[in-house]
């Protein structure tokens, strides 16, 4: 499918899609491709793809997961750029994670005032969400994705072979990222859900669906002025979960407290039925994801405040007036904000998929 705007892109979804790397970096001179140490494999296959297709390709090397995201990595990318030659007739190619695709989207942005990308993600969360619609980033101490960059990838290649080996905690992530396509956007997402809360057996469907809510809106909000911004439904509290915990969370596992969390304050504010918020924590319970977290609730609200969605120190939150109808509900009575922590509190916990498969 084309994802429009500024810089339209192909994002290819299906089985064997790496094997387009060479068609759409055909012509280009130089490519490095980043990924993680468990992909050492596919980065290799790429390499031989591209060089196959008359590309001169290296594989760099970067830490796996959220440690990949840090400004002492990003320069040890640049540093590889630079020894490498990389000029902005060249090109990066990500394949990994949505951490992988963040660094590597990131260093291509700012390197050379920006050299092409193509994103290969190789989790349903990069599929669905972290490789699609431009945004890259690293995280700081002061909260996640706060240094970052707007630039939207050459292609993306969903590889959906790449999913056969993942892990199941790390598959019911990325679904956090599909469901909430399906709260904001495209009811039957819910429907294929509440069929099969597993996503394993309407995958292909899935991410289709998912990636087209995201391209809809991408296509139309690079930018994140304005439509773009619902995206980020249940990541208020998400994002400030996987600070405090100093990303001890899955992403996946944080969005999932985030949705209930955003549905209960929605109820607060009369916006949702009481069946309506009931329907989150239901279909995310029956789909293996967490809907209560234990934390102190001063400092969640402190790091929320720096969130990128905040303005000025005010609090603003993705919720949903009716289902499929998301809005902005700026500064919430604190009440509210306190009746919603009340749903979603629990005492303290480990992540809860600390070691699952």
């Amino acid at each position: 499918m084309t994802v429009h705007g500024p810089t339209p892109y192909e994002v290819v979804i299906g089985p064997g899609a790496q094997a387009e790397l060479g068609l759409v970096l055909a012509g280009t001179a130089k490519a490095v491709v980043v990924h993680a140490p468990p992909l050492a494999a596919a980065a290799g296959a790429a390499v031989e793809t591209l060089q196959s297709a008359g590309v001169a390709a290296e594989a760099v090397v970067v830490p796996d997961g959220e440690a990949a995201k840090t400004a002492e990595v990003a320069a040890g990318l640049w540093e590889e750029f630079g020894r490498l030659g990389l000029t902005r007739s060249d090109a990066v190619v990500a394949i990994g994670g949505g951490a992988v695709t963040d660094l590597a989207g990131f260093a291509a942005a700012t390197w050379a005032r920006g050299v092409r990308i193509v994103q290969v993600p190789t989790s349903l969360l990069g599929m669905v969400d972290a490789a699609v619609g431009g945004k890259t980033g690293i995280n700081t101490a002061a909260g996640k994705n706060l240094v970052g960059a707007f630039h939207p990838p050459a292609a993306v290649l969903a590889d959906s072979d790449a999913l056969a080996g993942l892990p199941q905690a790390e598959f019911r992530s990325g679904l956090a990222e599909v469901v909430k396509c399906g709260f904001i956007a495209d009811p039957v997402i819910l429907d294929l859900l509440d069929g099969d809360p597993s996503g394993r057996r309407d995958t292909a469907e899935l991410i289709e669906r998912a990636v087209q809510v995201k391209a809809d809106a991408v296509g139309d909000d690079l930018y994140d002025l304005g439509r773009r911004e619902f995206l980020n439904y249940g990541h208020t509290l998400a994002h400030a979960i996987e600070r405090v915990e100093d990303f001890g969370w899955r992403h996946g596992e944080a969005v999932a407290v985030g949705l209930v969390f955003a549905a209960e304050l929605a109820g607060q504010a009369n916006l949702l039925t009481r069946a309506e918020v009931d329907r989150h924590r239901t279909l995310i319970e029956a789909m293996g994801l967490p809907t209560r977290y234990a934390g102190d609730w001063a400092t969640l609200q402190s790091v929320m405040r720096v969130d990128k969605k905040a303005r000025g120190g005010s609090l603003r939150f993705v919720v949903l007036d009716g289902l499929g109808n998301p809005t902005i509900l700026t500064d919430p009575a604190q009440a509210w904000l306190d009746a919603a922590w009340a749903a979603v509190s629990t005492h303290p916990t480990t992540p809860p998929s600390a070691g699952a498969a």
